[in-house]
């Protein structure tokens, strides 16, 4: 088990992304997920009141409802839900009025008194940050919500954030919500670690498996007869150095009976200030991979080795 930063929520250092639910997994197929993710010992599920807005047919919320019906029909102990606001088409946007109707909405949908970890999704350059911090104490103080957490925020957006809080006497964000995995490095470890280490902030990644990039599925940029809806971005990695990474994660998986997408999950897990790595899974048989990359322990030879092959993803 692992803390999210200064908060008291301690969770299996694995985040199951709930962005598939209601978009390429069905009501069966999610409970299905969701079912074998929390028999395997996984207690900390992602989401956002945005998904999946952008599929054909959908409107949003999607994802936070089904989730709000298996939490109604399994009942489940100690289970901690992450949701986002600012995308969704109903409530777009950190202006005050929208985050607290957004965060009743969620509320609604998910079932639930109170949001465990309640992310601003994106930054809102058309609300005053002052509006948008005390907007998100105000949730605390009134219990709708327990912390408060950034996503995709620049990190001079972050330690603004930081300060009102602070000069506000509100409650710090505990987490960010950073694009990182073995072959998108560079901002993450140049900008958002050392800060997150000044504040104690628990880094959560999102894309941890570069869009199954690292799963190992995608060997060559031609995605003709792939049906995923993310090939297409997965394979733009299919590159000889991204390649190269995916040799290495094979071989030190081998050596630790463990797959390509497990050994790249404990490689994130591993580096400074994250927490959990997000991870989606489609089909209930990617569960066991997912909750795999939760307990592999790495040499420190093999993360170097990570390290070297993918340098190329940390420089500039």
């Amino acid at each position: 088990m692992t803390r999210i930063g200064r908060s008291e929520l301690d969770v299996l250092p694995l985040s199951l992304g709930g962005n598939v639910f209601g978009w390429t997994a069905d009501r069966d197929e999610s409970f299905a997920i969701l079912d074998a993710f929390h028999a395997g010992g996984g207690d900390f599920i992602d989401t956002a009141d945005a998904y999946s807005a952008f599929a054909p047919g959908n409107s949003g919320g999607e994802s936070e409802t089904l989730i709000g019906e298996w939490l109604a029909s399994r009942k489940p102990q100690n289970v901690v839900v992450a949701t986002k606001v600012s995308r969704h088409p109903d409530f777009l946007g950190l202006s005050a009025g929208n985050v607290r109707a957004a965060a009743e909405a969620s509320l609604t949908r998910l079932g639930v008194e109170t949001i465990d970890l309640y992310y601003a999704h994106y930054d809102d350059p058309d609300t005053p940050l002052e509006e948008a911090v005390g907007a998100f104490a105000d949730l605390v103080t009134d219990g709708l919500v327990r912390y408060t957490a950034l996503s995709n925020f620049t990190t001079d957006r972050i330690r603004s954030w930081i300060s009102l809080a602070q000069a506000g006497g509100g409650d710090l964000p505990v987490a960010l919500q950073p694009h990182y995995n073995l072959v998108h490095r560079r901002e993450v470890e140049q900008e958002t670690i050392p800060l997150a280490e000044e504040f104690d902030l628990g880094l959560v990644p999102y894309y941890g498996l570069a869009k199954g990039f690292l799963t190992g599925k995608y060997r060559s940029a031609d995605v003709s007869g792939q049906t995923s809806p993310r090939a297409k971005g997965a394979a733009e990695y299919a590159t000889p150095e991204g390649l190269a990474v995916i040799d290495a994660l094979e071989a030190i998986g081998t050596a630790h009976g463990a797959s390509i997408a497990a050994t790249a999950l404990a490689w994130l897990r591993a580096q400074p200030a994250v927490v959990a790595p997000i991870a989606s899974a489609s089909r209930v048989d990617q569960v066991a991979d997912l909750l795999a990359g939760a307990r592999l322990e790495l040499t420190a030879s093999e993360i170097a080795e990570l390290d070297r092959v993918s340098a190329w993803a940390a420089e500039g």
